[in-house]
Parts: C-alpha cells; sequence; structure tokens
C-alpha cells in the first residue's frame, strides 16, 4: 500500500539493527559488503597486494610492503609513491581510503598493475598477483633488558596462537626470564585465541574461562598442554580499552594468582558472540552466552541504560576513576577470592589490577592536544621518514642503534613546527606549552619516524619510555613489588 517503490533492503535492514539494539550493546548485524574487511582481524588474514599505506598529499605512498606478501617479492619498497592502477590515474584525484581498498583488495589470484614513482627514477610497473596476507596481532616483542621481555598483542585471532608461541620462544632465546605482556587498547576477538594464550601461561588441567547462557550449556575450558611460559615472574598490563578476550586472559592469570594485573580497569564485557550467516551475505553476531572467570566473576557491565553504557568511558573519567582508584566504589557482592593466596578481586564491571595506575595528563599541554588532533605529528613524520629513509637506514643500521643514537635534535624541532603551522593556521607555538611537553612530543615523533622505517616492532620500543601503565609494570619486576606478593605459581 506504500506511495512509492519500497526500498526493502534498506529498510529490512534498518528493522534487524533496531531489533538487535533491544536485546544488548554487542549483537550486531553486519551488511553482506562489509563482513570480508569484519572477519579479517579475526581470521588474522585478507587477500590484497600486501602493503601498508598513507595517502599524504592526494599520493598513495608505501609506508611499508609486508614481509612475505607479493609486492615485496616483486621489489615494493617503502617510500615508493603509486601513481596509476590498472592503467587509471590515482594521484592528485582526491583518493580515499576506501577507495585504496576497493582497487587493491580482490580475489587471491587475481592480478592488479601498480605503476610507482620512486624518487627520480623512471616509472616503474608492476604485475601483482593478489596473496593471503597476514594481519599480525602480536605487533611487538623485544627485550627491555637483559631479562624483561616484552609482547605487545593488539587482537585475539586465528594466528594469534602461534604468534604468541613464536614471540615467547625467540624472547627465551635471548634471555627472557621475566615477561610484560600488553593488552592495552586490546579489544578482543576469539574466545577460543585467548584460551591458548592462557595456555601459554598456566599449568595444565587449570580452568581458564567457562561459558553458559539460557540456550547453551556450561562449555568449560582448561588448559591442557605444556606453555612455554608457566614459570617466569608474569606481568598483564591492561586499560578501560582492554576487552572481552583480554578479559578473559587477565582474569585468569590474576584468578590464578599466575601473575600481576598492572593498569586501569578493563572495559567490562563477559558476553560471547557467535556469527549468524544469512542468506543475502549479511550477518549476525548474536550474544549466546555469558563467560565466567575461573574463580566465578561475571566481568560485564550494567547495559541496561544503552546511552549510559556508550559514555561509559568518560562518566569513568568525570567520577574520578582515571586518577584514584578510591573512587570505585564495589559492593561486597561483587567480591571473588583468588583460587591459590585467597585475595579479594571484583567482578561486574572489568577487571580491577592489583596495581593501579592513574592517567597521567600533565604532559597533555593544549598545544600538544591540537597537534594530535590535526594529524601533523604523522603526516610530518612520514614526510621526514620518506625524505631521509636512505640516510636513516645506513646510519642506523638497527632499531636499537636508531633508538640510542637519534636525537630530536632543535633543526629537526624548527622543522616541524614550521611544517605544522603551515599545514594547520589554527596551530599557534607556546613556548611555556613546550616546556610542558617537549619531551612526550619529541618522543612521539621518534617513534613515529621508527614505525614508519621499520614498523610498529619500532614503535613500542621507543614509544614505552612514556607509557605510564608500562613503565609500572616494569618497575614491579624491579623494585620488589611482584615478590612481596608472591605469585610465582607453586
Amino acid at each position: 500500500m506504500y506511495v512509492d517503490d519500497v526500498p526493502n533492503k534498506d529498510i529490512s535492514e534498518a528493522a534487524v539493527i533496531a531489533m538487535l539494539e533491544k536485546l544488548d550493546p554487542h549483537s550486531t548485524y553486519i551488511p553482506a559488503d562489509e563482513v570480508e574487511e569484519a572477519n579479517e582481524r579475526i581470521n588474522g588474514s585478507f587477500v590484497g597486494v600486501g602493503i601498508r599505506f598513507n595517502i599524504l598529499k592526494d599520493t598513495l605512498l608505501v609506508v611499508n610492503p609486508i614481509p612475505g606478501g607479493p609486492s615485496e617479492k616483486l621489489g615494493v619498497r617503502a617510500g615508493d609513491q603509486i601513481i596509476k592502477v590498472d592503467g587509471a590515474l590515482i594521484a592528485g584525484t582526491g583518493l580515499k581510503n576506501a577507495q585504496v581498498r576497493e582497487l587493491l583488495l580482490g580475489e587471491k589470484g587475481s592480478k592488479v598493475i601498480i605503476t610507482i614513482k620512486r624518487g627520480q627514477e623512471e616509472l616503474k610497473v608492476y604485475t601483482i598477483t593478489r596473496d593471503k596476507i597476514p594481519v599480525n596481532s602480536v605487533v611487538s616483542a623485544y627485550m627491555v633488558d637483559e631479562e624483561v621481555g616484552y609482547i605487545k598483542l593488539t587482537n585475539f585471532s586465528r594466528t594469534t596462537e602461534d604468534e604468541v608461541d613464536a614471540a615467547i620462544k625467540k624472547l627465551k632465546k635471548s634471555g627472557m626470564k621475566d615477561l610484560i605482556f600488553d593488552l592495552q587498547g586490546n579489544g578482543g576477538g576469539l574466545l577460543y585465541a585467548a584460551k591458548y594464550v592462557a595456555d601459554e601461561f598456566l599449568s595444565e588441567d587449570k580452568l581458564i574461562v567457562y561459558s553458559e547462557g539460557r540456550r547453551q550449556p556450561r562449555s568449560v575450558l582448561k588448559a591442557d598442554k605444556k606453555g612455554d611460559f608457566e614459570k617466569g615472574r608474569l606481568v598483564v598490563l591492561i586499560d578501560e580499552s582492554s576487552a572481552s578476550a583480554s578479559e578473559i586472559l587477565s582474569g585468569a592469570v590474576q584468578d590464578w594468582d599466575r601473575g600481576l594485573i598492572v593498569g586501569r580497569r578493563s572495559f567490562g564485557k563477559g558476553l560471547v558472540q557467535r556469527p549468524v550467516e544469512l542468506s543475502d551475505g549479511g550477518q549476525l553476531r548474536l550474544t549466546i552466552a555469558r563467560y565466567y572467570t575461573p574463580s566465578g566473576r561475571f566481568i560485564q557491565k550494567p547495559y541496561e541504560d544503552i546511552s549510559a553504557y556508550r559514555n561509559d568511558y568518560m562518566e569513568r573519567y568525570l567520577h574520578g576513576e582515571m586518577m584514584h582508584r578510591d573512587s570505585i566504589n564495589l559492593p561486597d557482592s561483587l567480591i571473588h577470592k583468588t583460587l591459590v593466596k585467597e585475595r579479594n578481586v571484583y567482578g561486574g564491571g572489568g577487571i580491577m589490577p592489583d596495581v593501579f595506575v592513574p592517567l597521567d595528563t600533565l604532559e597533555y599541554s593544549d598545544f600538544y592536544k591540537k597537534l594530535s588532533r590535526s594529524g601533523v605529528i604523522n603526516t610530518f613524520s612520514l614526510e621526514y621518514s620518506n625524505d631521509h629513509r636512505k640516510e636513516i637506514k645506513s646510519k642506523y643500521k638497527t632499531i636499537e642503534k636508531f633508538k640510542d643514537e637519534f636525537e630530536i635534535d632543535q633543526v629537526f624541532l624548527d622543522e616541524f613546527f614550521d611544517y605544522s603551522i603551515k599545514e594547520d593556521t589554527n596551530l599557534v607555538y607556546v613556548e611555556e606549552d613546550f616546556k610542558v611537553s617537549g619531551d612526550l612530543l619529541k618522543i612521539r615523533l621518534k617513534s613515529m619516524v621508527a614505525q614508519n622505517i621499520w614498523d610498529f616492532e619500532a614503535f613500542y620500543q621507543i614509544f614505552n619510555v612514556k607509557n605510564e601503565i608500562f613503565m609500572e609494570g616494569y618497575k614491579t619486576l624491579k623494585n620488589g613489588t611482584y615478590d612481596k606478593m608472591n605469585l610465582n605459581e607453586k
């Protein structure tokens, strides 16, 4: 009876989305054209040409070819500018990130022709056969000192188990006795991936997580293999963005008194989603169960008020939780006991760390915030890296040498500030602000240059000195805090 043609697909999708919003915040609908992209991080791979890119001044710039990918194998280099794709000019056309994905991603075995500008050399043409490209969840693994190793995990995917296993083995060969495992900002992923990682740290038969729902029988996941780091001091870093699988892992480590949890209260997601394929290629991710830590904690925060749920981060900040642990008032009903030392731990809204680290805002001057929001730190670092790539790689053969010897001097800063103010006329250099944020800005610039030359591995090696949660975690291993808690597994 409707007056015009009915947009069936649009109204059907709108109805599904509205229906799911009445259930819980994590049951979601993914349209067919977004499913592949949504699954990339979970699958740990995608099909494409294998480059990390950025759009700089309307030109597609290769930041790094992905090791082992088809682009690297053909000789595509960091700093190359992609001028044409399949003969069509893309430089200077207002290219967007989504368009790059459409141009370079495709079916495995399909081909794409790219034309590259490299310095003053003649244009080079490459015919690239698209292939499976890994999306690493372990983005950095290095030795902090002679005995302390560090692993940064950004999500839990199908490849996470193998990646973490390889990282631990590499660090142990380098002499690692203690491990800092960084889950800051890790929003989760696959439940089974969290189980596999926990199994690296917990001895056989220990409960890792259990789940149950109205139509889902109780499901129990236990450690069932010999892990590569069942002994040795373990520090797990979390913050307010650590969620889901990150909370399963940190909850299991804490409940079994296997290690020390350092940081701020985690996000608070204790619901399990199952993908349901739809006939049109779309997908539902439907909440089917609640999960519980080994001590029985349900760490999902309340979601009856969806608006409050979505604004929880700001509420924590305004309430003072980011600065003071004592501002968190939890009822006794949420208290649980750890399974070995019988320490108090809490449920009902995330994992409470054993060592609280307040959010440090002292170095974040207004000028630094404006610089960050404007994006000029990233774009300048990218341009500088591209212009000085050969010089840096020649002078600093390794990340360690760059970290120890490269300095952000006054010449570098003058060039950066000139660039910043020219790129964004709303930026006004204030000397007093620089006195407050100068050290942070210099470390950020140095980290970004290193990232553009070597990738994320280098970024964390340099920037972690300004990460207050990392530094506090490292201190617990060095100042006796960890040993006083007597957490080594018996």
